[in-house]
C-alpha cells in the first residue's frame, strides 16, 4: 500500500469520496451518505435545538417578542449565529405536535421519527488482519482483500475467508491519491462502495484576493455569477457581463414531482382516516409509490446540487479567480410572496448547492466565503444609489420586475437586477475581505456584517477598457463637407440597354423599369395632421421615386364665412 506524499507549503490534505461500483465501474449514484458519526452529530444538533426551543416556549409561537428571541437563543448552544428561520420551522413543527397530542413534545425522539439509515458495512474502523486495500501499478485499479464469514453464526477462524474485490478507480481519484477503506453498501444484486481517497490541494486563503467571482441568487435563474477585479489603487472593476445558470427544465420537474408527492401524501391522510381494514393493502402500496417520488425529488436535488457547484466552480477557474463570495440566504423565508413564489422559495436547495461548492472548490484551493446579502439588489453597482424597477425591455410581458435603473444622471447604469447584484457581491466581498472569519461551528468562511466605510468603497468603476464610447447625437453624425450638393456620378448615364443588364445609370432609378413605383399606404389625405400610428416606412424615397411621396400634408384651416348684409336668412312663415 503506498504512503501518503509529503505535502508542500501552501497545500492541505484534501479528503474526497469517490463511489464506485464493485467489479463494474463507476456509481452514478450522487446522494450523500449518512455514517453514524455523521449521524449522531445531527442528531446531537437536533436535540439540543429542540431541547431550547422547548426550555424558552413563548406565549404566542406565531409571535416572539424581542426577549423571547432573546431567551431563545440563550437557551440554544450557539443560538446567537444561529438563523431565525430555522428556530421559528422548529417553533411550528413543535406547535403542530402540540395540537394534534394536546401536550408538548419531551423532547426530538418523541417530536421525530426514527431516521432511517441504509445497509452498510463501514470498513474504517477495520484493520489490515480483516480488509486491506492495494493500488495497482498503472493507477486505474484498486483490490480490496475483505476476510468475510462463510457461515451466519461464525465460531472460529476456520469460519472466515478471504474474498478479493477488484475496483475499477474513476478517472475522478488523482494519481497520487491515498485510497482509504470504503464503505460497502448491498443493493439489489450489487454491492457499491465509497471510496475515500486523500491528496493534497492547495489551500484556500481568508483575504489577500485580487481577482473574486460573484454568485446571486435568483427563482427564474437559478445562479448569476461574473468575475470582478480589485486594482491596487483600490478600483474595483468588473471583468466581463457575466453568466447566468437557467435550469427551468429541472426546476419544472421538481414542482411536477411535488404536486404528485402532495397528492399521494391526501390520500395516505384520508385512508387513515376512513380506518378501514380493506384499505390496508391499497394503502401500503400508496406508501410505497410515496417513497419512489420522494426518492426521485432527491435525487434530482442532489444532481442539481452537483451541477449548478460544478458551473460556478468554472466559472472561477475560467477567471482566475481566487475566492468565491456567495450570498448568504440562509435567514430567507418563504413567507407573504405569494403561493407560487412562497412554494419555489422553500423548494431552492440553496443549502445543498453551497456545501457542494464548496466541496468541488476545495480541490482547486478556491474559498468560498458568504456574504450579507443585504440591499445587494436594491442599490446600484456603481454610485450605491437606490435603484428602479420595471419590466425588462425585451420582455415587456413577461411578469416580474427584473431590469434595473440608475436614477442618477451621472450614472445611468440600467440591466437585469441579477447581474447587478453579482456586481454589488463581488465589491462587497473584496472590501470585506479582511473581516473574514470561520465558524467555529460548520468550518465554513462568512462575513457576518457589513462595514459602511468599507461598503462606502464598495463599488465597480468603469475603466477605459470596458468604457463603451460616446453614441449620443447631440452632433452631426457624417462628417462636414464642403460639397453643397449631394454626391453624383461624374460621367454621363450610358445608353438604355436592350435587355435587362447593364451598368448602373445615374441616380438611384434603374433603367430597366418603365415606371416608377408609387407608395401603398401614403397617410396624404387633406385630414392627416401625424404620422400614422403604424410604422412608416419611406418605401418611395428608398426606390427612389421621390421623397414628395412621404411629404405629410398641412390640415386645412377652416374660417367661418363672413356675413353678407344683403342676404335674408331665417324662416318662411
Amino acid at each position: 500500500m503506498s504512503r501518503k506524499p509529503p505535502l508542500g507549503e501552501g497545500e492541505t490534505a484534501r479528503t474526497a469520496c469517490a463511489p464506485v461500483l464493485l467489479r463494474s465501474g463507476v456509481d452514478e449514484r450522487t446522494g450523500e451518505i449518512l455514517t453514524g458519526t455523521v449521524l449522531a452529530e445531527r442528531v446531537g444538533r437536533c436535540a439540543d435545538l429542540v431541547a431550547g426551543v422547548l426550555a424558552a416556549w413563548p406565549a404566542d409561537p406565531d409571535k416572539r417578542t424581542r426577549e423571547e428571541w432573546d431567551h431563545v437563543r440563550e437557551a440554544i448552544p450557539g443560538g446567537d449565529r444561529l438563523p431565525s428561520s430555522v428556530i421559528r420551522s422548529r417553533t411550528r413543527q413543535i406547535a403542530a405536535f402540540a395540537r394534534r397530542h394536546r401536550r408538548l413534545p419531551s423532547d426530538v425522539f418523541e417530536l421525530e421519527p426514527a431516521p432511517r439509515v441504509a445497509r452498510m458495512l463501514l470498513l474504517a474502523a477495520c484493520d489490515g488482519q480483516q480488509a486491506t486495500l492495494e493500488r495497482a501499478d498503472d493507477g486505474h485499479r484498486a483490490l480490496l482483500r475483505l476476510q468475510l464469514p462463510v457461515r451466519p453464526d461464525p465460531r472460529s477462524y476456520t469460519h472466515w475467508t478471504w474474498v478479493a474485490c477488484p475496483i475499477l478507480l474513476p478517472s475522478t481519484v488523482p494519481a497520487n491519491a491515498v485510497l482509504h477503506l470504503p464503505t460497502l453498501h448491498p443493493t439489489v444484486g450489487r454491492v457499491r462502495a465509497d471510496l475515500a481517497f486523500t491528496h493534497p490541494a492547495p489551500k484556500a486563503r481568508r483575504s489577500g484576493h485580487t481577482v473574486a467571482l460573484g454568485v446571486d441568487w435568483g427563482l427564474n435563474t437559478l445562479l448569476s455569477a461574473g468575475a470582478a477585479r480589485l486594482h491596487l489603487d483600490g478600483r474595483i472593476a468588473a471583468l466581463g457581463t457575466g453568466a447566468q445558470l437557467r435550469t427551468a427544465g429541472v426546476l419544472a420537474k421538481q414542482h411536477r414531482l411535488r404536486r404528485i408527492s402532495e397528492h399521494l401524501h391526501a390520500k395516505a391522510d384520508h385512508y387513515i382516516r376512513l380506518a378501514d381494514p380493506a384499505l390496508d393493502g391499497k394503502a401500503e402500496r400508496l406508501a410505497e409509490e410515496t417513497r419512489r417520488v420522494s426518492a426521485r425529488r432527491s435525487n434530482l436535488s442532489n444532481a442539481l446540487a452537483w451541477s449548478a457547484a460544478r458551473w460556478a466552480v468554472d466559472q472561477a477557474i475560467a477567471a482566475g479567480a481566487t475566492v468565491i463570495y456567495l450570498e448568504d440566504l440562509r435567514s430567507l423565508e418563504a413567507r407573504g410572496m405569494g403561493r407560487t413564489t412562497n412554494t419555489r422559495l422553500s423548494q431552492t436547495v440553496r443549502g445543498r448547492i453551497a456545501d457542494r461548492m464548496r466541496h468541488v472548490a476545495a480541490e482547486s484551493g478556491i474559498a468560498v466565503v458568504s456574504v450579507p446579502a443585504r440591499n445587494t439588489s436594491k442599490h446600484c453597482p456603481h454610485c450605491l444609489t437606490p435603484l428602479r424597477h420595471r419590466k425588462a425591455p425585451d420582455r415587456p410581458t413577461a411578469p416580474g420586475w427584473k431590469w434595473a435603473l440608475c436614477p442618477q444622471p451621472d450614472c445611468g447604469w440600467q440591466g437585469d437586477r441579477d447581474q447587478g447584484a453579482w456586481r454589488r457581491v463581488a465589491a462587497r466581498g473584496l472590501t470585506h475581505q479582511t473581516k473574514t472569519v470561520t465558524d467555529r461551528t460548520s468550518g465554513q468562511m462568512v462575513i457576518r456584517s457589513v462595514v459602511d466605510r468599507l461598503e462606502a468603497t464598495a463599488v465597480i468603476t468603469t475603466t477605459p477598457e470596458t468604457a463603451r464610447s460616446d453614441r449620443s447625437r447631440t452632433g452631426p453624425t457624417r462628417p462636414r463637407t464642403n460639397r453643397p450638393a449631394p454626391r453624383r456620378r461624374g460621367v454621363p448615364s450610358p445608353a438604355r440597354p436592350t435587355r435587362r443588364a447593364g451598368r448602373r445609370p445615374e441616380g438611384h432609378a434603374s433603367t430597366d423599369r418603365t415606371r416608377l413605383p408609387r407608395a401603398a399606404h401614403r397617410h396624404q389625405s387633406v385630414a392627416t395632421i401625424s404620422t400614422p400610428t403604424t410604422r412608416h416606412k419611406p418605401r418611395g424615397a428608398a426606390l427612389g421615386a421621390g421623397f414628395h411621396f412621404h411629404a405629410h400634408a398641412s390640415p386645412p384651416r377652416w374660417t367661418e364665412p363672413a356675413q353678407d348684409p344683403t342676404v335674408r336668412t331665417g324662416s318662411i312663415s
